[in-house]
């Protein structure tokens, strides 16, 4: 019985392991930084008004990853916005394993080169601990939603949560794994 291995998963194993423990220096495999899960998040404030918004992003976002979105929830009520406590106000997912290589495969390989006038993604995105956030302000460049059917263009979030102690050691680990950032020329 032979079993399914993502292209970007064999990629870390024989290509990123090599080049992070040539440039970092690092004399253990074990000290890798390595990817481990990617959470992708929607807020949407829009749905305050029009519950059907949360549904038709689930489902969307169900499509994208492959994986069964949830709705989150507001915690609290807050008057001037007219949101009351447990409303739906967005949806997340958390992907791990062979889907979420297989997902980050997808983004790489197909949807951030369909974005319009595409200059590298921002280097800016790290918040000093090895995680990386990239803000994607369309749904419609991933192929699998179709674009007949979108009512409204949503943006989301999609964390790349790592191992790594630094954001140097994560910019390594996602440029090596074909993340394009910018280059400073």
């Amino acid at each position: 019985m032979s079993t399914y291995t993502p292209a970007f998963r064999t990629k870390y194993n024989d290509q990123v392991i090599p080049a992070l423990q040539k440039e970092l220096g690092y004399k253990n495999v074990m000290q890798i930084p390595k990817l481990t899960k990617i959470c992708i998040n929607q807020g949407l404030g829009a749905a305050v008004s029009d519950k059907k918004i949360v549904d038709v992003a689930v489902k969307e976002m169900t499509t994208i990853t492959g994986q069964l979105a949830v709705a989150t929830k507001s915690k609290k009520a807050i008057s001037n916005f007219k949101l009351r406590e447990n409303m739906p106000i967005g949806a997340r997912i958390t992907l791990r394993g062979n889907r979420m290589y297989e997902f980050l495969e997808r983004l790489v390989a197909i949807s951030i080169p369909r974005i319009r006038d595409f200059r590298g993604i921002n280097d800016k995105g790290f918040d000093g601990r090895g995680n990386y956030t990239l803000g994607i302000t369309e749904q419609i460049i991933f192929p699998e939603i179709d674009i007949d059917k979108v009512t409204r263009m949503q943006g989301m979030d999609i964390t790349f949560v790592t191992t790594a102690n630094t954001d140097k050691e994560a910019y390594t680990l996602l440029k090596e794994l074909g993340l394009p950032f910018k280059t400073n020329a």
